[in-house]
């Protein structure tokens, strides 16, 4: 998606009620923009925790089928929000300079 300003719009972290994804037209500066930054910081580092917590119980025999159901549903939400994280940084990157000789130009 194109902005107003001919830049990519930011896909937002979260999604609109109906769940549906929110995007951003702006410059990188400004409060919508900041808030963007902390919650997907706060994500990645959900993320890392929930990887750390994995590595711990994959080697515990102790650990019940419940448990391991309650960790897979947490860890595909976070996947979830590392996609989103990266689609949103994928799309805000610059075009490269260079024509792509799989196109043929």
């Amino acid at each position: 998606m194109i902005s107003s300003r001919g830049g990519a719009l930011r896909l937002l972290p979260w999604a609109d009620p109906e769940g549906k994804p929110c995007y951003l037209d702006t410059d990188g500066t400004g409060y919508v923009s900041r808030l963007a930054d902390d919650i997907e910081a706060m994500q990645l580092s959900m993320c890392r925790e929930l990887l750390d917590h994995a590595t711990d119980m994959i080697p515990d025999r102790q650990v019940t089928s419940a448990q391991l159901r309650f960790l897979v549903a947490r860890m595909a939400e976070a996947l979830r929000d590392v996609q989103r994280i990266a689609e949103s940084r994928g799309a805000r990157l610059p075009l490269p300079a260079y024509d792509d000789p799989a196109s043929g130009g």
